[in-house]
Formats: structure tokens, C-alpha cells, sequence
């Protein structure tokens, strides 16, 4: 393949520029701001659900206490007819009124029995509403430390993609100097090595695999026209002479 010498030099301008391309988007990708939401969103996630599981436990607590003090106010209720059958008189056969009594104090110690069950639920509840206080103020604070992180990813992510415009641009002016066939020969390079389709030689080694040239590796390159695309030996790499290339 035959170029012009300014035209293989430029090449190295736009391999510059897509070095910097591949770096910028791999940071894009490695933001640390990404794994710290991942961290948070997962800490939220069992938070709320934990939070949840306080709540629906909440509204059990408050049915069982309702029951417990219909059933109390229906034992006192009761206690306090029995009573009142008692002291008005009503009832005055001795058996009967052994039974009415019995009934009353069987009644007593059942509404002391449930009494102590709503007092027992309440505790229940307080607990509960600790433990929910607790955790929604949890969830405030991973909620505001989200919102922290997601703003610094934002600012970050704005600013990386002002970069990468800005390198985009750059390439897009470079490319259009490239011949076709070159550029192509570049493209197909840089995707089989690890993004670096052309490297420049400089006193007598390869910029793109590090390796130094042969002595007639390096006679073959100062023999060579200067139009012509010489390619390393090595990594298959278009090799770019340049003032400093050492032939």
C-alpha cells in the first residue's frame, strides 16, 4: 500500500486521538459513582423491605389490639350487667345467685387477663415503632446519600462526555485527511490489537509493541520509499517513520 508521508503521520494523530476515545469511554464505564449507587440501591432495596416487613407488622399489632379491647369492653360489659342484676335484687335464688357471683369474678379475671394482653400488645407496638423510626431515618439517609452520589456520577458523566465530543471532533477532522484504503487497513488493525492500529518508530523500535527492529528489519525500512506503508515484523502494526525513527 502506497501513501503519502504526511498522510502516515497523521495516522499517528488520529491513533492518538482514538487512544484517548478508548480511554475516556472506558472511565465512562468505570466511574466509581456506578458501583456506589449498585452499593446503595442495594442497601436501600433491603432497607424498605426491611421497613416493610416493620409496617405490615404494625397493622397486625393494631388489629390484635383493636380485638383485644372489643373483647375487653365485651367482658366488661357483660361483668357490669351481671352487676347490676346482682345489686338490684333480681335474682334470688341462693343458687342462682352463687352463679351470678362466680360469673362476675370468672368475668374479673378474664378482663384482667385480656387487659394485660392489649397492655402486652401495646409494648409490642412501641417496640415496633422504634424499630420503624429507626430504619425510616435509614432510609433518609441512603436516600440523600444517593441522591449525593447520582449528582457527582451526573457531573462526572457531563463532563467525560464534553471530552469525549470534544476528541470525537478532533477525529472526525483527522479521518477526513486519511485515504480510505489506509484508514480501512488502520480500522482492521486496530480491532485486532487491542486498539492500537499504528505506532510510530522511533530509534529503531516499535512504539506500538515495544520490540526493537532487526538490523535488516531496519535497513529494509530506510530502503523503503517513503510512500510506501511498511508494517512491523512483529505485531503487524502499521509502522510510521518518523524524524526520530533512527534509520
Amino acid at each position: 500500500m502506497r501513501a503519502e508521508p504526511a498522510h502516515q503521520v497523521r495516522l499517528l494523530d488520529l491513533q492518538e486521538v482514538d487512544t484517548e476515545l478508548d480511554r475516556l469511554n472506558h472511565r465512562m464505564r468505570a466511574l466509581p459513582e456506578h458501583a456506589q449507587l449498585q452499593q446503595l440501591d442495594a442497601r436501600l432495596t433491603q432497607l424498605r423491605d426491611r421497613l416493610a416487613v416493620v409496617e405490615t407488622e404494625l397493622r397486625d399489632l393494631d388489629r390484635e389490639q383493636r380485638k383485644a379491647e372489643r373483647d375487653v369492653e365485651q367482658v366488661r360489659m357483660r361483668a357490669e350487667r351481671d352487676t347490676q342484676r346482682l345489686e338490684a335484687g333480681h335474682v334470688s335464688s341462693p343458687r342462682e345467685l352463687e352463679s351470678l357471683q362466680s360469673e362476675i369474678a370468672s368475668l374479673a379475671r378474664r378482663q384482667s387477663e385480656l387487659e394485660d394482653i392489649v397492655l402486652e400488645v401495646m409494648e409490642r407496638q412501641e417496640n415496633a415503632e422504634e424499630r420503624r423510626a429507626a430504619l425510616a431515618r435509614e432510609v433518609a439517609e441512603a436516600e440523600a446519600e444517593r441522591e449525593t452520589a447520582d449528582n457527582r456520577r451526573s457531573e462526572a458523566v457531563l463532563q467525560l462526555r464534553d471530552e469525549l465530543d470534544s476528541a470525537t471532533r478532533r477525529r472526525a477532522r483527522i479521518a477526513e485527511e486519511i485515504p480510505d484504503d489506509l484508514l480501512d487497513l488502520y480500522r482492521r488493525l486496530r480491532e485486532q490489537n487491542a486498539g492500537i492500529g499504528a505506532a510510530a518508530l522511533r530509534y529503531g523500535r516499535c512504539e506500538g509493541c515495544k520490540l526493537e527492529l532487526s538490523t535488516a528489519e531496519l535497513r529494509e525500512m530506510r530502503t523503503a520509499p517513503p510512500d510506501e506503508v511498511t508494517r512491523c515484523e512483529n505485531c503487524r502494526r502499521i509502522l510510521v517513520r518518523v524524524a526520530d525513527s533512527g534509520l
